[in-house]
Order: structure tokens, then sequence, then C-alpha cells
């Protein structure tokens, strides 16, 4: 082997083996098992919802929690209230505007534990090219090479100018996001 691949071996295992250096667990969603849903106020009653359409990529070790990456990619399309007059409503120009922007992007700043298998994940979410800081608090279950990781954040939809010619008093300005996900490594 010529010197200059055992110095680039010794520089990597020595970068490897260095303390506070992790390599954090790559993590696969299940989609059957996994979904991403919301709720907001619709007239004082409830209206909630899913996204059917969402990926993630997930570098994470609870040990390390701030080593993690997390991403998430949803495609506005996909939001299904279940409700015709949202599902008709929410792509068009007034909300999602899913012909301008077809994705919501999350992406992780960092992760901290918050005790007894709870996790804060902070980050960004961009929505209509708006990207703002949010708060995912979410709980983790790992069992062999399955976790199973349930969490919530709150959005407020005005921020993002979704519905921006709604009022609260109709639509409620705050969003509930809950996930639901089990992947596997």
């Amino acid at each position: 082997m010529p010197l200059k691949s055992h110095l680039s071996a010794a520089v990597l295992m020595t970068s490897l083996m260095a303390p506070g250096v992790a390599l954090a667990d790559t993590w696969t969603v299940d989609p059957s098992r996994s979904q991403l849903a919301f709720e907001v106020a619709q007239a004082g009653s409830p209206l909630k919802g899913v996204f059917e359409t969402w990926t993630a990529d997930i570098e994470f070790d609870p040990a390390t929690p701030e080593t993690a990456d997390i991403s998430a990619e949803i495609t506005t399309l996909s939001a299904a209230p279940g409700n015709q007059q949202f599902d008709g409503t929410l792509p068009g120009r007034g909300w999602f505007n899913v012909n301008e922007f077809p994705v919501a992007i999350f992406t992780t700043t960092d992760v901290s534990p918050a005790g007894d298998g709870a996790y804060v994940a902070n980050g960004t979410l961009t929505i209509r090219d708006i990207s703002l800081p949010i708060e995912l608090a979410f709980t983790l279950d790992i069992q062999g090479d399955t976790a199973t990781a349930r969490g919530e954040a709150k959005v407020n939809r005005a921020a993002y100018k979704l519905g921006a010619e709604v009022n609260g008093d109709t639509v409620g300005e705050v969003v509930t996001v809950t996930l639901d996900l089990t992947a596997t490594r």
C-alpha cells in the first residue's frame, strides 16, 4: 500500500476514534406503518387530516442525539383532510399553492434529549418558500432494529400565509402536526 494510502487510512481511523465523533444509525421509514397528520379548529370543531405522501431521511443515535441529521419532504398536494371542501381548497393559491410550492421541507438544526426516551428536535420548516424555526417534541422506542417515534409540533398557518384571507375564528391559526413513525436500521 502506498504511503499516501496509509496516511489517509490513519487519518480516517483517528478521526473515527476521536472523542465526540459518532456515526449515527441510518433509519428507513416504513410508510405502511407511519403517518404524518394534522389537526386544526374549523368553525370550533376539529378538522383532522393526513399528508399521504412524504419521505424522511434519518441519521440518529440516541446515545449521541446532537449528531442527528433529520429531514423530511412533504408533498403539499397530498394534504387530505377528508372534507370535500378542504380537499379542494388546500391545493389552491390561497393555501399551499401546490403549483408553485409542491413540497414543504423540514430539516433539523439540533436534537437534544428531554428525558425518559423523549427528545426535542429544533429545526426549520419551509412552506411556500417561507422558512421558520420549529420545535418537534418526540418520544422514541427502539426494539432491536425497529424504532417507533411519536411526535408533535405546532405550526402557525398565518406565519406561512396559509389561508391568509381566512380569519382565525373560521380556521384556527395553530395547526398541530403529529408524527407516528416506524423505521428500521
